[in-house]
């Protein structure tokens, strides 16, 4: 099964549904798919409370564990500790934070900020990550991702070898913006390799890290 742990749908920049969006991932073979939207104080609330609702939804009538929580994106990084605590109050089950993309520009601090947060659990696309950075997701059992999002994913090569330096826990996720963005079977392993993660790395990612971090998330 598909585990997927970074997306978003029309509440954010995305095109989809949240339901439209659970439901072409199940067909694609999905198991599990979090919903993450962009958030910051303007529409924090709206987005937890609309996504958790199409999440029941779905977990009701159909085998998919649907998670809701958002992605805490562009916000100051000084806010980044208090935002990624006031999302958890308001019910968000996942908190991301989009990390420091060559490819998108956030407040230099924010990779930091994010890793010091103890109610932040996945840094995504951090970037040309720090070793100190890495050192600290890993202390503070914060998981990095690997993308296949275009641009996101120019880094994923630097990501894996500093983040196995210091012994991070990683993530291979799609950041879909669309149905046509999630994975189909066999594509995450590709994206592992592809970043430079041994096959064996790669199942370790895919089975043992996925399981824990759902343990991380309380499920």
């Amino acid at each position: 099964m598909i585990f997927d742990f970074h997306t978003h749908t029309f509440l954010s920049d995305g095109v989809n549904l949240p339901i439209e969006l659970i439901r072409f991932a199940l067909e694609a073979g999905y198991g599990c798919i979090a919903l993450t939207d962009h958030a910051s104080v303007s529409n924090i609330e709206m987005v937890i409370d609309s996504v958790t609702k199409d999440c029941k939804l779905a977990e009701k009538y159909w085998d998919i564990k649907a998670i809701p929580g958002v992605e805490l994106t562009h916000v100051p990084a000084g806010s980044l500790n208090e935002l990624a605590r006031y999302a958890k109050d308001k019910g968000a089950k996942i908190v991301n934070v989009h990390g420091e993309s060559i490819a998108e520009t956030v407040e230099p601090g924010t990779n930091l900020a994010a890793v010091n947060s103890k109610y932040v659990d996945m840094l995504a696309h951090p970037g040309l990550l720090t070793l100190q950075e890495a050192g600290l997701a890993a202390e503070n059992d914060i998981y990095i991702e690997v993308t296949k999002r275009n641009g996101h994913s120019l880094t994923n090569g630097r990501v894996a070898d500093i983040g196995k330096k210091a012994g991070v826990n990683f993530l291979i996720n799609s950041d879909a913006h669309s149905h046509q963005d999630l994975y189909q079977e066999g594509g995450q392993k590709k994206i592992g390799l592809g970043a430079g993660f041994t096959e064996e790395e790669t199942d370790i990612i895919l089975n043992t890290n996925t399981k824990n971090f759902l343990k991380k998330l309380g499920y």
